[in-house]
């Protein structure tokens, strides 16, 4: 029986949905996934595996322009991902402009992988309109006219309408990549869904309910480092410290009398359980770290090196 295996890295700009969709093809909740853009930071790989195949999802930050260390970082990651793909994925929306951050585009547009662009959020086409016909007409002609747009930018790649949310495309997806692998042996343990540490996940849980509940800034000028992780047969004790880089930041992630911190961290508490399946005790602290996101040390040491 053969064997295929392969890297599937899923690229694009801020906000299109690419943790949505690297959940839906993974099949386990690995990359946050939040309404808010440049979400994720790091490089994150899901695997699945069969019998007969491992593919190895590759979830990136959000292509942009860097203003900080910290963007630089996230940049890179994406470009990374450019160079070690069997099939890449460039998601994109229906409402993107195609044309945006075509330094990275042009990248794409050279590559001799396999490419599959995935026009995501295809159900918003017809949000808010009625079931007639000519609504129908009407989201057809404008989902034609960005596929057009598009296969003159990549006139190479394969082009596939999708809805990650609402898994519309997916399945369709799926058995196109498994087309396109490669044959190899696995790269990983059959049994591994992952190559982050339970840790990684624990930052990443808290750096997500500190996205959902804050507004503004905060959430972006927030790093979660893990201090403590036990691990006993019945549960695990957990002690993360929240770094911000100003004095009023942290205040206003403690709240008045601690209520926002409490709020956030009883929120993490019920993620890491279901994620871990186990009871979770989890200790938050808050302290500051003065311009962490343009410091090439701290950044290391939060493990922003694509390297």
């Amino acid at each position: 029986m053969t064997h295929k295996a392969g890297f599937v890295n899923i690229v694009g700009n801020p906000n299109v949905g690419k943790s949505t969709l690297m959940n839906q093809l993974v099949g386990e909740r690995i990359s946050i996934a939040t309404f808010k853009a440049q979400t994720t930071r790091h490089r994150i790989m899901g695997i699945v595996n069969t019998d007969d195949m491992q593919i190895v999802f590759s979830d990136t930050p959000g292509v942009l322009k860097p203003n900080y260390k910290l963007q630089e970082s996230m940049l890179a990651f994406s470009v990374s991902a450019l160079q070690d793909a069997d099939v890449l994925l460039y998601v994109t929306d229906v409402v993107e402009n195609p044309e945006k951050n075509m330094d990275f585009l042009e990248k794409v547009q050279k590559m001799t992988i396999p490419v599959i662009l995935l026009i995501n959020k295809i159900d918003e086409l017809a949000s808010g309109s009625s079931s007639s016909s000519s609504s129908s007409d009407s989201s057809q002609t404008r989902l034609n006219g960005i596929v057009e747009k598009w296969h003159g930018l990549l006139p190479n790649a394969e082009i596939l309408p999708i809805s990650a949310k609402n898994k519309f495309g997916t399945d369709m997806l799926l058995k196109r990549i498994k087309e396109l692998l490669p044959e190899s042996p696995a790269y990983f343990d059959k049994d591994q869904l992952t190559d982050k540490p339970a840790r990684f996940f624990v930052s990443e849980i808290i750096r997500e309910k500190i996205l959902l509940y804050y507004d503004k800034e905060i959430p972006y000028a927030v790093e979660v480092r893990v201090e403590r992780f036990k691990e006993t047969e019945k549960n695990i004790h957990i002690n993360a410290v929240i770094y911000v880089e100003r004095d009023s930041q942290k205040g206003i992630i403690i709240g008045h009398q601690g209520v926002a911190l409490k709020k956030v961290s009883t929120e993490a508490r019920k993620a890491l359980e279901k994620f871990f399946d186990k009871p979770i005790y989890l200790e938050t602290f808050v302290k500051v770290d003065k311009d962490w996101r343009s410091s090439q040390r701290e950044l290391d040491s939060f493990g922003y090196n694509p390297e």
